[in-house]
């Protein structure tokens, strides 16, 4: 007679099988070791146990160190190492921005799988450019690194967006100064993509740019989609250290917030009867539910910030489709079309 601390047991081994047979049967490298990488893509890398046979940098002097510190990794300055070694099958790069573009087109030529973070190049022309290579190249996997799209918030809410008629929403992106490169490709791309991916394409109706002592910046932005009607503030003139990120929608049936890809609350609305909303007539304390929060107390991968922005999934993704197993790939350079379109009428309009 079964009890329920065998059915526990019973799960806690099924789930220990499954991940013990989820294993890499390819090769891969990298490019790029700066703190991003490092921070954020090589942890993920690590718990996958994604087997790297090069890391590719600038720096003789790092390479040496990589050598050193990773096993059974190599450490190289030379791109070439890696695009003409057939055991290697995907390559992931987070190089300099600018760089992205070149290093993809080589890549690709390669036929080599490509996970590139952030953004692969800076313009519709260079994305469909890349397009076409990828297709003339067999179409191998491509993924880049617009991890919002595979967060669980983002999941969630995509989901129940689609039962909902016209929505309104406002974003808020808001940081500190970004002196180092292109803010609106390389910093705003996030808030762009992400209203493109849950609303669709997006045409500019409104735009305006406050300069400010300092050098920071702020784009405010009207949007309409085929379904949405949004607001966004995009800024590097608030501060680094309390950077904001926030979305609002509002439907039919109720409010959804979400408040850095860590919490997902869900307000619904009470109604009105021959245009009285009920709320006026009769006392209702507001409802809110919480659809999705991070749980800080059992310091689990899916409890830990890599997960809940979508780094693990995203990679999980890529490693996946060159692995041959279903995948739930969603930010193809396709995929990116929208976003890339938007960037480009953004450019135009301020």
């Amino acid at each position: 007679m079964y009890n329920i601390s065998d059915f526990v047991r019973l799960y806690k081994n099924m789930r220990g099988m499954a991940r013990l047979r989820d294993v890499c049967r390819c090769s891969y490298a990298f490019v790029g070791i700066g703190g991003h990488s490092t921070d954020n893509l090589y942890p993920v890398l690590d718990y996958l146990h994604v087997p790297l046979k090069y890391v590719c940098c600038r720096s003789e002097t790092k390479a040496r160190l990589i050598t050193d510190k990773f096993r059974d990794v190599t450490g190289t300055v030379s791109l070439d190492d890696i695009l003409n070694d057939d055991a290697v099958k995907g390559v992931f790069v987070a190089a300099t921005p600018a760089a992205h573009y070149d290093i993809a087109m080589k890549v690709l030529s390669a036929g080599k799988a490509l996970f590139i973070e952030k953004p692969p190049c800076m313009s519709s022309a260079e994305l469909g450019m890349l397009a076409g290579k990828a297709a003339s190249c067999g179409s191998p996997v491509v993924v880049t690194g617009m991890q919002k799209r595979y967060a669980p918030v983002t999941k969630i809410l995509s989901g129940r967006l689609r039962h909902e008629g016209r929505v309104s929403y406002n974003m808020k992106y808001l940081t500190g100064l970004y002196p180092e490169g292109d803010a609106l490709a390389e910093l705003f791309i996030h808030p762009l993509d992400y209203v493109c991916f849950l609303f669709g394409r997006a045409v500019v109706k409104g735009a305006a740019r406050v300069a400010m002592a300092g050098g920071g910046e702020t784009v405010m932005l009207v949007l309409e989609h085929e379904r949405a009607t949004g607001m966004l503030e995009l800024s590097t003139a608030y501060t680094w250290g309390c950077p904001a990120e926030g979305l609002t929608v509002n439907t039919k049936h109720g409010v959804y917030k979400a408040e850095q890809m860590e919490r997902l609350e869900y307000m619904p609305k009470h109604g009105a009867l021959f245009g009285v909303p009920f709320e006026k007539v009769m006392r209702r304390n507001p409802v809110s539910v919480c659809l999705f929060g991070r749980n800080n107390f059992v310091p689990t991968m899916v409890n830990n910030q890599i997960f809940t922005q979508g780094y693990y999934d995203e990679i999980k993704a890529f490693v996946d489709a060159v692995e041959g197993r279903r995948n739930r790939c969603c930010s193809s350079f396709g995929d990116m079309a929208g976003t890339y379109a938007l960037i480009d009428a953004v450019r135009r309009s301020l």
